[in-house]
């Protein structure tokens, strides 16, 4: 009997989907290959009473599903690039970043219609350090919240009026059919997205070439080239998944990759940006150099100060 081919995936609803669009991707390329899902839940899944930034950060999610990768127990592991570490261990790389969905947070409420609505005072649950930053800059009369779970765990929560309002990425809404939840879109300008927020990556031995060449034709070089050049900013700042770091590429209508950053200091006093475009294809020096532009205006001292 033939070895089917294993993509691990975390079990939440939304990694699950994931998962299975990715099988679906394959499945239409590859009509005779047999595919099978592996669902785990890892410590991130497990351990939801403390913030992420305290137990470890968001690498949480990956680290399980890496052993698996390394141990052989599966060929590809599918994340949600905004949860993926910059640095990946030496033996595994990130060979297929798919087509970008929608990069915007969404503003999620039963009673208030927008963030501009909200009582002073009100309570919006996020993990997110980014968002919590950016809210307070949006609005410093608001309170934040911890929370975390899945999507569907954190919807309940606000139905139970446990929050004014929540905030999640408005690509997990879409792929679960959720849109219909959503009161409030926040632009790119009003609420800089996470690095890689909206994209899926396929993370995958690096001498496997077999499964290299297998994946190759879902990678959509426009959407790497955005994604990898956040990650880049990520990289040269040295700083781990919880920091409150934001960035944002695209191609603009000159063809060009046009790249913005943002951290905030966590008493919200000091807000530094930086952006910088150029060709798509010098996407790493692009996130370099607004890396540069943020170390120059203070950035070191902020990220050391989380």
């Amino acid at each position: 009997m033939k070895k089917p081919f294993r993509i691990v995936s975390r079990k939440s609803a939304l990694a699950l989907w994931q998962a299975n669009y990715v099988k679906d991707c394959l499945q239409a390329l590859y009509p005779n290959l047999l595919i099978e899902i592996i669902g785990l839940q890892t410590e991130g899944d497990i351990n939801l009473e403390s913030s992420l930034a305290k137990i470890g950060g968001k690498g949480l999610f990956v680290k399980a599903l890496e052993e698996y990768l390394l141990n052989q127990e599966a060929d590809i592991a599918v994340h949600s690039l905004k949860d993926m570490p910059v640095e990946l261990p030496s033996q595994l790389e990130l060979s297929a970043i798919l087509k970008r969905e929608d990069p915007r947070d969404a503003f999620l409420s039963i009673h208030y219609p927008t963030l501009k609505s909200l009582p002073s005072a009100a309570i919006i649950g996020t993990s997110s350090l980014r968002r919590q930053t950016q809210i307070y800059q949006l609005r410093n009369d608001l309170k934040t919240k911890f929370l975390r779970g899945n999507v569907d765990t954190r919807i309940k929560k606000l139905v139970h009026n446990e929050f004014d309002a929540i905030i999640l990425a408005v690509a997990g809404l879409n792929r679960l059919g959720l849109q219909n939840q959503i009161s409030e879109y926040f632009s790119i300008q009003e609420m800089l997205p996470a690095i890689g927020q909206g994209s899926l990556g396929i993370e995958c031995r690096a001498n496997d070439q077999e499964t290299k060449t297998l994946i190759a034709p879902l990678h959509h070089l426009p959407s790497a080239q955005c994604i990898l050049s956040e990650r880049a900013v990520g990289h040269a700042l040295n700083a781990s998944c919880q920091m409150p770091i934001a960035a944002f590429a695209y191609i603009n209508q000159d063809s060009a990759l046009s790249l913005q950053a943002q951290i905030i200091s966590a008493d919200n006093t000091l807000v530094l940006n930086a952006n910088a475009y150029g060709a798509p294809n010098d996407y790493f020096s692009i996130g370099k150099k607004v890396a540069e532009q943020l170390l120059q205006q203070g950035a070191r001292q902020i990220i050391e100060s989380y």
